[in-house]
């Protein structure tokens, strides 16, 4: 008897802060055009260190050095139940942005205060935006030694 082995898709994000205002990007995503952290799917043989960083950049043009983890977070789309991410929430720092193209799908990069995110809710992509910022306020990551293995 075969058994269907159930496959969350695997998903990081990018949080970034500067000065009070936080990095977002506005996509276009079927037909609709939502605000998002910079995030994106794992790809074989990558690291979740490594998958968010490249998705930083693809998308926003920023280097991205993280330093915690802040969250975990499962979510099924209403429109897609048949469908459940895994999204590994990093905060971390942007240094130099490229002059260079943005991955499909992005209109464009934003620096978005807190008050201007709340105000826009209604464009999220999904709940876990919103979410995702009042974690990185109300809550301490996590150190990035979880990722490294130690060896004896």
């Amino acid at each position: 008897m075969s058994k269907t082995v159930w496959k969350p898709h695997t998903t990081v994000a990018a949080m970034c802060e500067h000065d009070g205002k936080f990095l977002l990007v506005k996509e276009r995503i079927s037909n609709r055009i939502v605000f998002n952290q910079p995030s994106g799917h794992l790809e074989p043989n990558e690291s979740l260190i490594e998958a968010v960083v490249r998705e930083t950049l693809e998308e926003t043009q920023y280097d991205f050095s993280p330093t915690g983890l802040l969250g975990i977070y499962r979510s099924t789309p209403e429109d897609m139940p048949e469908i459940t991410y895994l999204r590994f929430l990093f905060i971390g720092e942007v240094g130099h942005c490229f002059d260079g193209p943005l991955d499909d799908g992005i209109i464009s990069v934003h620096w978005m205060s807190y008050d201007d995110i709340v105000s826009c809710r209604d464009q999220h992509r999904s709940s876990l935006v919103l979410n995702s910022v009042d974690d990185y306020i109300n809550k301490e990551p996590v150190s990035l030694e979880i990722f490294i293995p130690k060896f004896r």
